[in-house]
């Protein structure tokens, strides 16, 4: 079926960003759908050749890069109809202006969430499995040992995952730990212990999770009410030999509490994101062997960023189509948004 309309689509982010972005295929997909200048990328709105590019879109195609589609952005394009956005979070990037002139927003989030999600997966097993330390010690000592009763409580069969966050990660996550014989707990204050039940898990409040689960994994947004939500406090009600995996933002654990825990043997850590990022090179962290960092990679990275363009040229077509978007973004649930 051919689209109903061809838009005037105009490709906002860094340059080098289109082609992470668009594979060749996705690139005809567009070509063949919108009025669009494939090697047109604009990376500011205030120029005379970006205001002229804005006199006539209809659909801003964004990705990591673009502008804040500003006040100045959204006179310059009076037919903005749409803004389409090839990655995660829109709060920097869509302002009230854009908001208040009725522009209609989707993100590729969803798609963002796939790798984060498998992330998270395979290391709350390899948690379990006492992976990371195992092959510390094994490296060290070289020799064959009874590794589970050096390492107490070792497997994943029916131990406990505590989920912080219904987020679209926190959703698919517990979709995916619907494979293994684990038993999820989730804390989310916006949800019923019903619609909890529909994903899979059983909703506690957050000290219950903590206090119950031999893996906290942490997908909550990055808001004032949960800077610092794993604290020294919280930490503390986890049970010894416990993980803490973060991959939504470190400023929800307090990095020096968490140090002392991981520091003391009692706690281990996965831990994808920090506070600062990075930490400084002499923190404790990046030489233990119950903690594992890796440097934000738990986020669409090679050919994983495909999958959001995929995504993105796919809501160009529901808007070609007069159709409504499949990954709208809600303004009055944003500020809930990580």
């Amino acid at each position: 079926m051919a689209p109903a309309q061809r838009p005037a689509v105009v490709l906002a982010m860094s340059p080098a960003n289109l082609p992470r972005l668009l594979d060749d295929h996705q690139r005809q997909r567009l070509a063949a759908l919108a009025d669009v200048d494939l090697d047109l990328v604009l990376d500011e709105y205030h120029s005379a050749r970006a205001r002229s590019v804005l006199g006539r879109a209809q659909v801003l195609l964004t990705c990591w890069g673009a502008p804040p589609v500003d006040a100045g952005a959204v006179a310059a394009a009076p037919g903005l109809a749409a803004i389409v956005h090839g990655a995660g979070s829109v709060k920097s990037l869509v302002t009230q202006a854009a908001w208040d002139h009725g522009v209609r927003v989707s993100s590729a989030v969803a798609a963002n969430a796939v790798p984060v999600a498998e992330y998270t997966v395979a290391m709350v097993v390899l948690a379990g499995k006492r992976a990371f330390p195992i092959q510390a010690a094994y490296r060290a000592d070289g020799r064959r040992q009874d590794w589970a009763a050096r390492f107490p409580g070792l497997g994943n069969y029916r131990t406990t995952v505590g989920i912080v966050g219904a987020s679209h990660v926190g959703r698919r996550v517990l979709n995916l730990l619907a494979a293994y014989d684990m038993d999820p707990l989730l804390a989310d204050p916006t949800l019923t212990a019903a619609q909890a039940s529909d994903l899979g898990a059983r909703l506690v409040d957050l000290d219950e999770l903590a206090a119950g689960s031999d893996v906290v994994s942490i997908h909550a947004p990055d808001i004032p009410a949960t800077y610092h939500m794993f604290d020294a406090r919280r930490l503390a009600l986890m049970p010894d030999g416990a993980t803490l995996v973060n991959t939504a933002r470190g400023r929800l654990v307090d990095t020096a509490a968490l140090t002392a825990e991981a520091v003391s043997g009692r706690l281990s850590a996965v831990l994808d994101v920090t506070d600062p990022e990075p930490l400084p090179a002499d923190s404790p962290l990046f030489g233990l062997p119950n903690v594992v960092l890796t440097p934000h990679i738990a986020g669409s990275l090679g050919n994983e960023v495909h999958r959001m363009g995929a995504l993105a040229v796919d809501e160009v077509e529901r808007f070609a189509r007069g159709e409504d978007f499949a990954h709208p973004v809600d303004r009055a649930r944003l500020d809930l948004l990580a």
